[in-house]
């Protein structure tokens, strides 16, 4: 029973980032000063200004495999496998996918409504589009949400349900027209959650799989935007899921992240709940891979904390939740029109801790809400200063137009900086990995990723904490024992402990045929070449070196 119930009555949709590291995200916050916010007036210059374009050249025939698709991604999860799906489906039907955005032919811009920052970068990302005379379709929830925006008009939009049809959105766009698929997708007169599960992926990362289990969510918090473009909840059938993570174990994945707007909620339109998917999931993962839950609300969780935490120890899941608080004073989180107070969000930490010894628990934070006061404030640090989150996303609020809270009456800039310094100074003042492992310690961890700074491989322990490793020898795809060697505030330095004989090798992508290897950050599968087929391509070269030569003796 929720030791607030008779509080508050709703919940929280807010989509997070949840693959940016923490690292990534305070590296611009450590310099925080105390002044007023400048209004910057560079976006409104650039609506304004007649910016000379190039002329966009405009096919009467699409031939696929002539034509190169640019594809930018801001956001969640759940929009990076949104962006899985649609170049999964250009790549099959012949499109070249390209990094390079002044060779691409077409720019598919898939954005993100949290907060106006993102916004700000994509409606940027449309001018620069427009100015190089490069043709635009616009997908994710920001044309979603508003497809009317003055910055959006003419323009090309795949709707969040339509992912499945991008391929003739991209084809008619070439052409020159201007296509919107924005509506609800129905199978029988039913809603659904999303393109169905089966359909080809282009992964970012081919040993790690997104699959969104649900779209939408069951309430809008006063600040959040997101189910204007999300709706209200759909679920996934459990069958789909299962049936979809059988099928990526099969091709090489080794890791797979649950996905969705708040996983928490899952299942509850269709008569069945997350563990009860969780469960199911947990017999088809293979020994050695691992699954990784998403983002969930505090309310739903606390209807099913005894089996979270079973699951969340299970050999086969990481032990870690991501569980946003958004603010540690109760009269907030009710003008947020969040369904828990401080005590529901305490009695889960609590809980977790005690059952899963070790468990990562990651939370978010919302700076400057209109309504918050400085004993309002003073409860956050309270909370976070008792948990020290190893993981805090720390942001300052955003009003977003059509949303409750945009029409509150905003706290003044120069305050709202110094309560985020506050919170980042509070967050980089304890080592939460010092006080949980020492030097020498060894763990297991499964690698599965580059480091952004291109010199470590990253795998990742039990409770799915940062551990770096050497590139010297091939470790993506492998479970390993290694020795901490240093330790810092965003993730642990560590050596190899065990002979190579003793590495398990958790993916088919690293075998006779294939091999895994790094372009920059990126993950890649390389084809080996065979001892036969080496013999074959060196016979063939010289049978056409001899023909060549004796002919040329004849003349």
């Amino acid at each position: 029973m929720s030791a607030c119930g008779e509080i508050i009555d709703d919940i929280e949709d807010l989509i997070q980032s949840q693959d940016i590291t923490p690292k990534e995200r305070y590296a611009n916050k450590t310099n925080v000063t105390i002044r007023a916010k400048r209004v910057s007036k560079a976006i409104e210059a650039q609506q304004n200004e007649k910016l000379e374009t190039a002329e966009k050249p405009i096919l009467e025939s699409v031939i696929p495999g002539t034509q190169r698709i640019y594809m930018k991604t801001w956001g969640c999860a759940h929009n990076s496998s949104d962006s899985e799906y649609m170049a999964g489906q250009l790549a099959s039907y012949g499109y070249n996918i390209t990094t390079d955005k002044a060779d691409a032919n077409l720019w598919l811009l898939n954005s993100c409504t949290v907060k106006n920052p993102s916004e700000d970068t994509f409606r940027n990302e449309i001018l620069a589009a427009e100015k190089l005379g490069k043709h635009v379709v616009l997908a994710g929830c920001v044309p979603q949400a508003a497809p009317k925006s003055e910055y959006m008009t003419g323009l090309s939009i795949v709707g969040v349900q339509q992912l499945d049809r991008v391929t003739e959105v991209v084809e008619e766009t070439l052409k020159g027209h201007s296509v919107r698929l924005l509506q609800p997708k129905k199978i029988n007169g039913k809603k659904v959650a999303g393109p169905n599960l089966a359909l080809p992926k282009v992964r970012k990362n081919p040993l790690i799989e997104i699959i969104p289990i649900n779209s939408g969510c069951l309430n809008a918090c006063t600040y959040c935007k997101t189910k204007f473009a999300r709706a209200d909840l759909v679920s996934y059938p459990v069958e789909e899921i299962i049936e979809r993570a059988t099928q990526v174990f099969q091709e090489g994945v080794c890791e797979i992240w649950l996905t969705s707007e708040d996983t928490g909620t899952y299942g509850r339109d269709i008569g069945s709940s997350l563990p009860e998917l969780l469960w199911k999931l947990v017999e088809v993962i293979p020994d050695n891979c691992r699954l990784r839950l998403g983002m969930t609300n505090p309310p739903y969780i606390l209807e099913h904390l005894d089996e979270m935490a079973k699951i969340l120890a299970h050999p086969k899941v990481y032990g870690f939740l991501h569980v946003p608080v958004q603010s540690g004073s109760d009269s907030v989180l009710g003008e947020m029109k969040r369904e828990y107070c401080r005590a529901d969000f305490e009695r889960i930490c609590d809980f977790l801790k005690q059952k899963v010894p070790g468990i990562t628990i990651a939370t978010d934070i919302i700076c400057g809400f209109p309504t918050e006061t400085e004993a309002d404030f003073e409860h956050t640090m309270s909370l976070c200063a008792k948990y020290e989150f190893p993981s805090l996303f720390i942001n300052q609020f955003y009003p977003r137009p059509g949303t409750p809270a945009a029409k509150m009456q905003r706290i003044p800039p120069d305050q709202v900086k110094t309560r985020t310094k506050r919170l980042t100074d509070l967050f980089y003042g304890y080592e939460p990995y010092a006080k949980k492992y020492t030097i020498g310690d060894r763990q297991t961890v499964l690698v599965t990723e580059i480091s952004h700074d291109k010199k470590h491989y990253v795998g990742h322990n039990k409770f799915y904490e940062q551990i770096l490793l050497p590139m010297d020898k091939p470790l993506l795809g492998k479970l390993v024992e290694v020795r901490i060697a240093k330790i810092t505030k965003f993730s642990m330095i560590a050596e190899i402990a065990q002979g190579e004989k003793e590495w398990v090798n958790c993916t088919t992508l690293s075998n006779g045929e294939t091999t895994l290897t790094s372009q920059g950050d990126t993950v890649m599968v390389v084809q080996k070449q065979s001892p036969v087929s080496m013999f074959v391509l060196v016979a063939a070269i010289a049978c056409l070196v001899a023909i060549a030569y004796r002919f040329y003796l004849k003349l």
